[in-house]
C-alpha cells in the first residue's frame, strides 16, 4: 500500500518567480532543505521532460540527506512533476512522484504540492513536515525576504 500528501500555500509573488525559484539551482540552495537551520549543498538538473536531478539537504549534525529523480512534467510557469527517490533509502523507500502546480490570482501564487507513492503513515508525516518546511524557506528566504 502506498501513501500520499498534499501541503498547499500561497506566495505574494507571480507564477514565473515562483516556477523560476523551484527551477534554478543557485536559487534552490538558498532555501530546498527540509529543515529552517539546515543547507542545501547540491542542487543540480536538467530541466526538462526526461531530465534528472539531484538535491542533497545538510542537517546542523553533518547527516546529509540526497534525493534524485526525473522531471515527468516541465509547464512552465504552471505546472513541475518528478520522481522522487531518497539515497539513503532509510529516509522512504523506493520511488514516489512530487507534483506541483502553481496557480497565480492577482499577483499571488498558490503551490499546490502532491507526493504520492509513500511506503506508508509515517513517511507521509516526515514528508509533509519536510514539505511545508521547504514551501516555509521558499517564502522567508526568497520570495518574501
Amino acid at each position: 500500500m502506498t501513501d500520499s500528501l498534499r501541503v498547499e500555500r500561497t506566495f505574494d509573488a507571480p507564477a514565473q518567480a515562483v516556477f523560476d525559484a523551484c527551477t534554478n539551482p543557485e536559487v534552490m540552495r538558498r532555501w530546498w532543505h527540509a529543515g529552517p537551520d539546515w543547507e542545501t549543498t547540491v542542487a543540480e538538473l536538467d530541466l526538462r521532460v526526461g531530465g534528472a536531478f539531484r538535491i542533497s539537504m545538510r542537517r546542523p549534525d553533518g547527516r546529509e540527506h540526497t534525493a534524485t529523480g526525473e522531471y515527468t512534467v516541465v509547464d512552465p510557469p504552471r505546472r513541475l512533476a518528478f520522481t522522487w527517490t531518497w539515497a539513503d533509502p532509510r529516509d522512504a523507500p523506493g520511488e514516489s512522484l512530487v507534483e506541483l502546480d502553481f496557480d497565480e490570482r492577482d499577483r499571488a501564487t498558490t503551490v499546490v504540492l502532491r507526493h504520492s507513492g509513500l511506503p506508508d503513515a509515517d513517511a507521509v508525516r516526515s514528508h509533509t513536515e519536510g514539505w511545508e518546511e521547504v514551501l516555509a524557506n521558499l517564502a522567508n528566504k526568497v520570495l518574501e525576504a
